[in-house]
């Protein structure tokens, strides 16, 4: 009477068999590790050998030393070796390999290698780096004020009135100056029309007409929004992109922004990730090669020129105005020329911007065009004995190219050092540029030790909470006691393995809601055995009673735990970080117990009674 068929037991058999090899990775734990990379890609076996030479000249054991990919990984036997280890392959590396305090899961090779990974453990479990970040809105509004001006020339050009300069002064306000003030009063009676967020006024200033152009208080506020919303979007792109396990990065008041990275202990290396504004821009070239050496030589630069340096440090003049920067990137992809077979970044540009391109490129057919790649980099040097951080903008020639068609939405820039840095500049391309820039005003880093502490004590709840409830149910139910505590304990197997199999993260108010389903999968089985007493009370066989009690007790079950799944899923969709994670375990939890509780349960009553034709009485 008490037997599944023999679909419904395979069903339960793989289950619980899938559940335990996800879950197993987990029980291996992670390693402290050194991350160690190059700058520019291409990682060589030398460089980690060095790295090995100077941890055992220091005295400093480490466990395992290996490539992975383009980057090296030194696993040590302690956090303290780890941490003492830093600053000694920094020394001896230099500034050129950036090295990263990092965990390594410490499961063996053959799970990863198939598929079996480690849940992700939040700020508050693993450690990692948080930083309170302030946008400087000033610089967003001069940056708005400038790319006006930008605007305006054009259409004092197209409407052929004659100024002599336009620029932002230091008072937040567009300054144009004209030869006359006639053509100072045709200009503030035509531009109004396209900049509806300016104000204009005529002004004489030192005796000369100029027209001044003021951000409405709308405006500002426009632009403050826009920079606080787009720098959060860019941030978020380029930490996802660049791999940090369920970053946290939302904003705080109306300038600051949270930014929270899991698992990073070294905070140069995440000043690294946040720090890197990488852009282009395309300019034409200006004059010819002997004019770009007279000017670097002379030092005399024209007017509408600037005076750069190509990558290979020769000088190069490109003119003032800017066709196109990276703020029209839509799309970055690396890959490789087909003609020279160097490495390339195919570019995808705006409406916008491949009008501009296709205009200036259009009309200067047989003349050369610049890239420029600009870089605000962070570097970290030793100096007597001390790490000091230097952070510099990098402005430098990658290109110079004749333009010998029309160019639009899509072309490709070359002259890249090596695949990794066309990588990397792919990805920062797609990931945007930042709109304003940002200071760090608050870091704070969670260890490693406080994280195993914070662990320890989920784990020590878990564990008295299950004990507690074992123990009860074992009295209470003696044998239907022993089969709940089993269901029990492959519900926590299968919550962990869904969680590591969707790569969750999970976080103390996770391993509460770990320990909250403990207590609501045995209110399941619970109503199940009582319904089975009440069966037997009423004359029922115990073959009649097993069954009657867990399909009349389904109904009840599954409505307990729908509601409360709705409940889970309106925190999932309200909540915001560690409600979220709350909400995703006991979601997972519900799902575990109604499974472990109905169908496992089910199972393990019919392995223990379904054999037997007759039945005295059950142990329950």
């Amino acid at each position: 009477m008490n037997r599944y068929p023999l679909w419904k037991n395979l069903i339960v058999v793989v289950v619980v068999l899938v559940g335990l090899f996800y879950a197993l990775p987990n029980f291996f734990g992670e390693e402290p590790a050194l991350q160690i990379s190059k700058r520019d890609g291409g990682m060589e076996q030398t460089a980690l050998t060095e790295a090995k030479s100077a941890l055992r000249a220091a005295g400093i054991e480490y466990k395992q030393a290996e490539m992975q990919d383009d980057d090296a990984l030194i696993r040590f036997k302690s956090a303290d070796d780890q941490l003492q280890s830093v600053d000694v392959v920094r020394a001896a590396l230099g500034g050129d390999y950036p090295v990263a305090l990092n965990l390594a899961p410490a499961a063996p090779g053959w799970l990863t290698d198939l598929g079996a990974l480690p849940m992700y453990l939040g700020l508050d479990l693993r450690g990692g780096v948080h930083f309170l970040m302030q946008v400087d809105m000033q610089a967003a509004v001069k940056t708005a004020l400038q790319r006006r001006v930008d605007g305006m020339r054009a259409d004092l050009r197209a409407a052929e009135l004659r100024y002599v300069s336009a620029e932002v002064s230091d008072q937040q306000e567009i300054r144009v100056r004209f030869r006359d003030a006639a053509a100072r009063d045709q200009a503030i009676e035509q531009l109004p029309a396209d900049y509806e967020d300016l104000e204009f006024d005529a002004a004489e200033i030192e005796g000369e007409p100029y027209l001044v152009a003021q951000m409405t208080d709308e405006g500002v506020e426009t632009e403050r929004r826009a920079a606080l919303d787009q720098n959060i979007t860019t941030l978020r792109n380029r930490v996802n992109e660049l791999g940090v396990a369920e970053p946290l990065i939302q904003q705080q008041g109306d300038s600051r922004i949270v930014v929270e990275l899991p698992g990073i202990q070294d905070t140069v290396r995440a000043k690294e990730i946040l720090g890197a504004t990488a852009t282009l821009e395309f300019r034409l070239v200006h004059g010819s090669p002997a004019d770009w050496v007279d000017a670097a030589e002379s030092g005399s630069i024209p007017p509408q020129a600037r005076l750069y340096q190509r990558r290979d440090g020769g000088p190069v003049l490109l003119k003032r105005q800017v066709i196109v920067t990276g703020d029209r990137v839509t799309g970055a992809s690396s890959g490789f020329d087909q003609d020279s077979g160097s490495p390339a970044v195919f570019v995808n540009l705006d409406s916008q911007g491949a009008r501009r391109m296709a205009d200036i490129t259009g009309d200067n057919i047989g003349q050369q065009m610049g890239v420029v790649f600009i870089e605000n980099r962070l570097d970290t040097k030793v100096v007597d004995g001390e790490l000091i951080e230097e952070k510099k903008l990098v402005e430098e020639v990658i290109n110079v190219a004749t333009i010998r068609d029309q160019l639009a939405n899509r072309f490709q820039i070359t002259g890249l050092d090596s695949s990794q840095e066309a990588r990397n500049l792919s990805l920062l391309l797609r990931a945007g540029a930042l709109r304003a820039p940002m200071d760090i005003v608050e870091e704070r880093t969670v260890g490693p030790s406080l994280g195993a502490e914070n662990i320890q004590a989920g784990v020590n709840a878990a564990i008295l909470g299950f004990v507690l409830v074992a123990i009860f149910m074992m009295i209470y139910y003696r044998v239907f006691g022993v089969i709940a505590v089993t269901a029990l304990v492959v519900n926590l197997i299968l919550i962990i393995a869904v969680l590591s199999m969707l790569q969750a993260t999970l976080t103390l108010p996770g391993i509460a809601g770990i320990v909250l389903t403990v207590g609501m999968a045995v209110d399941a089985n619970v109503l199940i055995f009582e319904r089975i007493r009440e069966e037997l009370r009423n004359g029922m066989t115990p073959h009649a009673a097993i069954k009657s009690g867990y399909e009349r007790a389904f109904a009840t079950i599954l409505d307990a735990n729908i509601t409360t799944l709705l409940a889970a899923l309106a925190l999932f969709a309200f909540g915001t970080g560690p409600v979220k994670g709350f909400a995703v375990t006991l979601s997972i939890g519900i799902l575990a117990s109604v499974f472990t509780a109905v169908m496992l349960s089910r199972a393990l009553a019919n392995l223990v009674y379904g054999r037997k034709a007759r039945i005295k009485a059950l142990a329950i």
